[in-house]
């Protein structure tokens, strides 16, 4: 089996499982507790908070944690609209954002704010001068994606945050789930105000992510009850997924460099084969080097993922939260692709666990599988 499909989500580290086994059996308490029990559980949880402070150069004050990237992005994008909308009902996100944000501004639309969806060139990089150009003394919030999260496509965050200094009634909002861990980053330089994580995309475990509040902002809670988080998002704290984060992140600094060299080989040899395959397109090929994203017209992405799949090889088309609609893909469409081609996607992703031998494997499989595809097609 050769796993490719890492922006899905990833498998957590050996480490990362053993971690929150001994903290199930052993650490169980609630870190709101008043005894030593207590004590000991919520040390788990500033330690963890800590590290991902310092990950984005930020103060562990500054980190809430959440169920993950999607209830991150909600809380940020929903926090802040609600809570100014008295300043102003303007809000700005991009065509090519996650459902976790695209769905949620869809949302706000119906309760009568005014979105203004940026578009992408053909390579998927958003416009600074339209970003410019459609701001107003309305707008409340600015909501950009790092990473593409389909064809691993990078906004210019600091730019972005450069541009946006100068309007200090706004927030922006950054989700980092693709990147962070993996690229540097650093809040206050790139003046963010809300940034995302989700751990399962860094080989820690599903159902627990991060949102970072910049110090002395104040957003509307989503989630009431005991007042945990500083109040930001009540309910019991994780302990045991919390310390399957820290693990993870920790593990995820001693390898990122030596897995960022190793994904750029292994992103060009994939590329050089895709490129030898007629009739295959590249989508947003001057992205991270751990995503690509090509696409077969006359192939449907869902029929070639089954085919890669018998191969032992698993990859996805879209993003794994609507990849079971067979619809185009609506960041391919967003960046000029035709229907045609929108709707036969193929995302590769690598991971920290990805090895060589997955690679060339996957490199095999494609020469093989799309060329039979197409004839059969043809036929």
């Amino acid at each position: 089996m050769h796993y490719l499909d890492n922006s899905a989500t990833t498998k957590p580290f050996p480490e990362v499982i053993q971690s929150m086994a001994w903290t199930m059996e052993h650490n169980y308490a609630n870190p709101a507790s008043l005894h030593r029990l207590g004590f000991k559980a919520e040390k788990v949880v500033e330690d963890t908070r800590k590290m991902v402070a310092d990950e984005l150069h930020a103060s562990p004050s500054e980190v809430i944690f959440t169920s993950g990237g999607t209830e991150a992005n909600n809380l940020a994008i929903y926090g802040v609209a609600r809570a100014y909308q008295n300043r102003g009902k303007h809000i700005v996100t991009t065509a090519v954002e996650h459902d976790s944000v695209y769905e949620v501004f869809r949302s706000l639309e119906k309760e009568g704010f005014s979105v203004t969806y940026l578009s992408v060139d053909e390579s998927g990089f958003l416009s600074l001068d339209e970003l410019k150009s459609v701001l107003t003394n309305e707008t409340i919030l600015v909501s950009i994606m790092h990473v593409n999260n389909e064809t691993g496509v990078f906004q210019p965050i600091s730019e972005i945050g450069k541009l946006l200094v100068n309007y200090p009634k706004l927030f922006f909002h950054v989700d980092a789930v693709q990147s962070f861990s993996k690229l540097t980053i650093d809040v206050h330089a790139m003046s963010i105000d809300l940034l995302s994580i989700s751990a399962h995309k860094f080989h820690g475990p599903k159902g627990i992510g991060a949102l970072f509040l910049r110090k002395n902002k104040q957003i509307m809670p989503l989630v009431l009850g005991g007042g945990q988080e500083q109040g930001f998002r009540s309910g019991t704290v994780a302990v045991p997924l919390i310390t399957g984060m820290g693990k993870a992140l920790e593990l995820t600094k001693q390898k990122r460099v030596l897995f960022i060299k190793d994904a750029e080989h292994w992103k060009k040899d994939l590329l050089a084969t895709i490129l030898m395959i007629d009739g295959t397109i590249l989508n947003g090929t001057d992205g991270v080097p751990y995503i690509l994203n090509f696409s077969v017209p006359g192939i449907k992405s869902e029929v070639l993922v089954r085919t890669l799949e018998d191969e032992g090889i698993f990859v996805s088309s879209k993003s794994a939260c609507s990849s079971k609609k067979e619809t185009p893909s609506r960041v391919l469409l967003a960046m000029g692709r035709k229907k045609t081609e929108a709707i036969s996607g193929i995302r590769i992703s690598m991971g920290m666990l990805t090895t060589s031998t997955d690679v060339m494997a996957c490199g095999q499989a494609l020469r093989n599988v799309i060329p039979t595809l197409q004839h059969w097609i043809k036929v």
